[in-house]
């Protein structure tokens, strides 16, 4: 007898769209989010991000479309089971001024089944352990950032919704925040990543959604958009003093770039032009690096305001010649 196993997206959006009023905020968005995936959503302010954790959250209802969060619809009477298996933080986190950071965490401990043990452990855990004696009104925007991310880390949850998590956060706070996401996820958690802090995001998401206007723009692993994009790999050659300048071969590679030692080579010449420099006996060392996160993201909204562009300009031509 053979058995058949059918896996079940943690988060699935079918067709989702969302109006406010006769305004569309978002369209036709497809998503599936697996157990232990971490999922960095981008795009520019008012792209649709903050609505679309609002309809996974179930706090608003699509216009359109299909939403399950493990296995029911969020917004339905059927989904207060698991809401307590959700975290979230908001971009904009307030918490009342005068209670103290322990008297905050362990009240929302309280409300998710959880003991004073655990409020202590999460403040711990996101450093603020020291300050929890305090009223939150005497937290800086950094300590209050923290304290956010103790609330969406109540009761281990399968499912992170975290909008700008790192803004108010120094670099040492950032990595260890980093840190923490890549514990969770090994832990089988599924994250879903809000920032406009491209770098150092990369390393720790698994898929890249960027949505532009309502729309998904472009949506993959960053090897999926790399090669979607067909952006140049970057290789500097060191100790040949600007030799490369008089090399035939590469002159093409210096179109973009001022330097002397760095070319901008396609993806599918990348290994052919790295088996020439290795004839240069002056050669001391090649740095490589694709395209990343940031320039990713700056292609695909540029392509799609040029598209835009284009439709705007062959609307209006048509509207003239009417």
């Amino acid at each position: 007898m053979t058995l058949n196993l059918t896996h079940s997206p943690l988060v699935l959006l079918k067709n989702v769209g969302k109006n406010y009023g006769k305004s569309p905020v978002l369209q036709g968005i497809d998503l599936q989010l697996d157990q232990g995936e971490v999922l960095g959503l981008f795009g520019h302010n008012g792209a649709g991000k903050t609505t679309m954790m609002k309809l996974i959250l179930g706090v608003i209802s699509p216009s359109h479309g299909d939403i399950e969060v493990m296995g029911v619809a969020p917004d339905s009477k059927e989904a207060w089971h698991m809401r307590a298996k959700i975290g979230f933080l908001p971009e904009n986190v307030s918490f009342y001024e005068q209670l103290t950071g322990f008297e905050v965490i362990t009240y929302l401990s309280k409300l998710k089944g959880f003991d004073k043990k655990h409020a202590i452990a999460l403040l711990e855990q996101v450093g603020v352990a020291h300050a929890m004696k305090r009223q939150v009104k005497t937290y800086s925007k950094g300590m209050r950032q923290r304290l956010g991310l103790a609330q969406a880390f109540i009761g281990h949850p399968q499912l992170l919704l975290l909008d700008e998590p790192t803004v108010g956060l120094d670099p040492i706070a950032t990595a260890d925040f980093y840190k923490t996401v890549d514990q969770l996820k090994n832990q089988g958690t599924s994250v879903i990543l809000c920032s406009h802090v491209l770098p150092g995001v990369e390393k720790h998401i698994d898929r890249a959604m960027i949505i532009s206007s309502g729309k998904v723009i472009a949506t993959g692993t960053l090897e999926v958009l790399r090669k979607s994009a067909d952006l140049p790999v970057s290789i500097k050659a060191y100790g040949l003093n600007g030799a490369l300048r008089e090399d035939g071969h590469l002159l093409k590679y210096f179109n973009n770039t001022k330097s002397d030692d760095i070319l901008l080579v396609p993806e599918q010449e990348k290994l052919a032009t790295l088996r020439h420099l290795l004839n240069y006996p002056n050669l001391q060392n090649i740095e490589m690096n694709s395209a990343n996160l940031e320039q990713l993201y700056q292609y695909f909204l540029s392509k799609e305001y040029q598209v835009n562009t284009n439709e705007n300009t062959v609307i209006e031509n048509l509207e003239g010649q009417s």
